[in-house]
């Protein structure tokens, strides 16, 4: 049964989540309706990662982005309220934690529309994280929980969640990678433009508030990613104008001297220099899974992560301080051979077919009310 046209609400708001769904909103074709609070939006980032990942025009909300917390829910509630009212869904999914996410899932559930949340299952345990408390209150609503790993489903089913509820995908992001990592010459032309050599330059990426908003924290990390900076052997870092803006208010300037800093980049783009990178050092949640489809050791600067499945061969998880040089430092001396352990390990996080998982579960979940519309 072929769902109908506009009739799976996607709802995101921020640039990982359009990476992570667009294979989803491909294979569901003209049945996706793509719904952006606008969260994270402004057309030189958000505007250009539509175009590169060939998504359709989505409807945007207003009056969500750069808003607090509570004010972006409450906004983003209040739009999507009105446009399930007037454009019914057959069903409605939301990915990982985001405040969009919430509010796509509580919209549903306000409506009675069968709700899907995919990435589900996933926990720091970190109390401080806004994040966490996003997904586990999706998880409780949610009618189906994509779970991307087995401990996923795990934690899922220790708070309580139905097993019927639960099926594991495998994460959206294994095919994310393959669908958008440029091919081989491509990426050698990328690195010649940033004037880079394969396997010998560090990649690091610094966005999350525990770390932009501290300016302790900030110093710290700077200090550490510019003391592994060699002339053999440089260290990247696409600055978001948010983080350079901390920086600049902080006072710290001066620590991006020995870095080489640059504009942010496009997805595609970020992901061939992360292919060639001798290590990452990053914040992101992403990077913590896509490391492990390139094959590439990640440093992760966090207090706590909601993906453990990449620490046990491809990442280190350290507090901003010295522990960044040393996680550093041990892996860059493994050299090759260390490199070439990781390129042969399969990643955790799936086979590259979750999308295609996904979109059997909504026709399925979509089935019941597709038969009573028809009858």
């Amino acid at each position: 049964m072929s769902l109908p046209r506009r009739s799976i609400a996607i709802v995101l708001g921020t640039r990982p989540e359009l990476v992570k769904l667009t294979d989803l909103c491909r294979l569901l074709g003209p049945a996706a309706h793509l719904i952006h609070t606008g969260q994270h939006y402004d057309e030189a980032l958000s505007g250009r990662f539509l175009t590169e990942l060939g998504l359709p025009e989505p409807t945007f909300l207003t009056g969500v982005g750069g808003q607090p917390r509570a004010v972006q829910i409450s906004a983003a509630l209040g739009q999507l309220d009105e446009l399930f009212t007037a454009e019914p869904p057959l069903a409605v999914v939301v990915q990982g934690d985001t405040n969009a996410s919430l509010a796509g899932a509580l919209a549903a559930n306000a409506h009675g529309i069968p709700l899907l949340h995919v990435e589900a299952g996933l926990r720091s345990h970190d109390r401080n994280m806004p994040e966490e408390h996003n997904r586990v209150l999706i998880d409780r609503i949610a009618d189906v929980l994509c779970a991307a790993t087995e401990d996923n489903r795990a934690n899922l089913l220790a708070e309580g969640i139905d097993d019927a509820r639960i099926a594991v995908t495998g994460n959206t992001v294994v095919e994310a990678v393959h669908g958008q990592l440029p091919a081989a010459a491509d990426r050698a032309a990328l690195l010649a433009q940033h004037g880079l050599t394969a396997d010998a330059y560090v990649l690091a990426t610094v966005h999350r508030p525990e770390n932009t908003d501290s300016a302790a924290a900030l110093r710290a990390i700077l200090t550490e990613l510019g003391a592994l900076a060699t002339a053999e052997r440089p260290v990247v870092l696409p600055l978001h104008p948010r983080t350079r803006a901390r920086i600049e208010a902080a006072g710290l300037t001066d620590l991006l001297a020995p870095l080489t800093v640059s504009a942010p980049l496009g997805y595609s783009e970020f992901l061939a220099l992360a292919r060639h990178s001798a290590l990452l050092v990053s914040d992101s949640g992403g990077i913590q899974e896509e490391c492990t489809v390139l094959g590439r050791p990640l440093v992760v600067v966090r207090r706590s992560t909601e993906r453990p499945e990449a620490m046990a061969d491809f990442a280190d998880l350290v507090e901003p301080g010295p522990a960044i040089g040393e996680a550093a430092r041990r892996r860059l001396a493994e050299g090759p051979e260390g490199l070439q352990r990781l390129a042969a390990l399969p990643s955790p996080f799936g086979d590259g077919t979750a999308s295609e998982r996904i979109v059997a579960l909504l026709t399925t979940v979509t089935a019941p009310q597709q038969l009573a519309a028809a009858a």
